[in-house]
Formats: C-alpha cells, structure tokens, sequence
C-alpha cells in the first residue's frame, strides 16, 4: 500500500487564514468548510482460499498451523504480500510468496547455515532447497540472494562442484523448442544460470538454473569462464541425484550432449573461451 504524501500544514494554514481575514466576518463564518479527503479506501474483505503454501506460512507468521485459511491467516498473508510487492496480494498462500520471503529472510546472513563452502575465492552459491542463488568471497556476500527454478524430478540439476565453461548472451535451446535462454552461463554439460521470461516459481526447468532475466544479467557481469559454482539440497518435490551412483564428469557430458546446445564440438576442460 502505497504511503499518502504529506501534507504541508502550515503553509496551508496560513494562506488560508490571510484569505479569510480579506472577507468580511460574515462571508468568512459563512463559508463552506470542505470534509478532509480519506487517506485511503478500507482494505476490501480477505476470502482467499487455502494455499499450497498454507502450513509453511502459517509457520512462518506464528500463526495456528493447521493449513486451513482462516480470516486471520488471509489478512496476515496479504498484509506480507504487500510488504514483499506481490500482485495481486490477495492473501492466497503460494509458492511465490513462500519464496519471495525466504529470499528476505536470507538477505542477513544466507550461508548462515553454512552449507555453502567458505573459500578465499568467488563461489556461486546455489541453494536448491530454499531455491537461492548468491556468491560470496569468505564469508562476504558479493552478490545478495535471489530467487531461482531448479529441474525438476528426473531431470533434477546436477549436485556438486561446477565451474562455468561456456557463456552465451543471447542463447536460444535447441532442445526445448528454441525458448529463449538469456545471459547463459554453462556450467555442467547443458545445464547452465540463464534468465527466464516465464512465471519463475511455476514448475521448474530441464535441469538449468532459471532466474529473473534482470538478476540473470547482473550475475553475467559478476561471473565469467572459470567461475565457481558449488549446487547442493534437493528442490521440494524432487529427488537428489547422483549423489550415490556414478556421476558423470563435466567431459562426458559434454561429449553426451555435444551440440545440442550449441556448445563447440571440439571443447574440452582446458580451452580457452571467450564470452
């Protein structure tokens, strides 16, 4: 909700005392006091449904959980949905919401946990349970957190220590229908960081790491061939793959999935690419 703008008071005042004192005493008793504007229109009734994220905001807003919408759940729901900008903030529990205020609450300390590697140098950090993405130098956060889409089941993204090989601005997949992938940064055979136009917390991906294309191109600028990212968790709904059984090392993915999204046949680990 937006704040109504103040009111210069005294200023007014006295403009409006000079005007009526150049009346005579009975135009000036006779003239008609306008009523105050309302600051705002009262808050419509809040009748939203049961959400998918129901207990976990319940939980999270010390609220009864029992994952049933109450009166009280949709006005304490909407009230953070108009604090984390979300249209419509109709006091629906959903994913969007959930995640929105997981990345506020990452926004002090989000390795706070400490699962993502402490080193002297960058690492991106990508968190698929909590769906976050930020990069940190030490203990230093140089890029804040910020929301992400994972795979999904099956086609999980991959766990682990990656390193990006291949970065293309305008990249377009040739797998899924030439959707537009922009400011790709490939990091494990065809999974790569790039930006999506779509809703962002709907489903998930092939395996890449989607983000808001404005996030996806702030992150470009922050990283290059040779950056280093380490994926670890399990999105919510999915399986954690790889972990147990062989997992495949970046040179045959990439002989695996060698042109399919255009990245250069002849590649490998120690060649040189521009961005």
């Amino acid at each position: 909700m937006k704040r109504a703008p103040l009111i210069r008071t005294t200023a007014l005042a006295g403009v409006a005392a000079v005007a009526l004192s150049a009346l005579p005493v009975t135009a000036a008793f006779a003239a008609p006091v306008a009523a105050p504007a309302a600051l705002s229109a009262p808050e419509p009734p809040c009748t939203a449904p049961t959400g998918p994220y129901q207990k976990e905001l319940e939980r999270k807003l010390k609220l009864k959980v029992d994952g049933k919408q109450s009166a009280a759940d949709c006005v304490a729901i909407r009230k953070l949905q108009q604090q984390l900008n979300i249209d419509p903030a109709d006091g629906t529990a959903t994913v969007q919401t959930h995640g929105l205020l997981l990345v506020r609450e990452a926004r002090k300390n989000p390795n706070a946990a400490g699962q993502c590697p402490v080193r002297s140098y960058s690492v991106t950090c990508v968190d698929l349970r909590r769906q976050l993405l930020w990069v940190q130098v030490g203990r230093k956060v140089t890029f804040a957190p910020v929301p992400i889409r994972s795979g999904i089941r099956g086609l999980e993204t991959r766990v682990g220590w990656h390193r990006v090989y291949w970065r293309h601005k305008d990249h377009f997949s040739t797998i899924y229908d030439g959707a537009p992938m922009p400011y790709s940064q490939f990091f494990s055979g065809g999974q790569a960081l790039h930006g999506t136009y779509g809703d962002l917390f709907e489903a998930g991906s092939g395996g890449c790491v989607n983000l808001y294309v404005e996030d996806a191109e702030r992150l470009w600028k922050k990283l290059g061939v040779g950056s280093q990212i380490y994926v670890w968790g399990a999105k919510p709904g999915t399986n954690v793959r790889y972990r147990d059984a062989h997992r495949p090392t970046d040179e045959e993915l990439i002989v695996k999935y060698s042109g399919s999204e255009n990245i250069p046949v002849s590649w490998d680990l120690n060649t040189p690419l521009s961005s």
